[in-house]
């Protein structure tokens, strides 16, 4: 959906890839590696970073640039930036968008369409 959107809408394309550098960087300053578990995250805390970049930055309209960036910059903060980490976790199983990485993926989808 986050790649129709910015296909759709190219202009914003500078703008979603800046978004989701800097909610990528706050979401892995937040996210915290947990024993047995995976890679835990705030789950309000992306989904507000990206509402906060959407209104800051002068692109039109702001909902696809939070969904956007919420969605992309939630995944690589959160377990790309930490893959490195899950061995050392003794999860049985590491899987992408988990332990709270889906929470602040979904509630990035949500707070986007309040944005409209």
């Amino acid at each position: 959906m986050s790649i129709y959107l910015l296909w759709k809408l190219s202009s914003t394309i500078p703008y979603a890839i800046f978004a989701t550098i800097i909610v990528a960087l706050i979401t892995h300053t937040v996210a915290r590696p947990v024993k047995g578990l995976g890679i835990a995250t705030p789950a309000f805390i992306p989904p507000l970073a990206a509402a906060f970049m959407a209104y800051l930055l002068p692109s039109n309209p702001p909902a696809v640039i939070a969904y956007t960036s919420g969605v992309f910059g939630t995944l690589i903060g959160a377990d790309i930036f930490n893959l490195h980490k899950i061995p050392s976790l003794g999860a049985k199983i590491a899987s992408i968008g988990g332990a709270g990485t889906f929470d602040g993926i979904f509630l990035s989808g949500i707070i986007s369409a309040l944005l409209v």
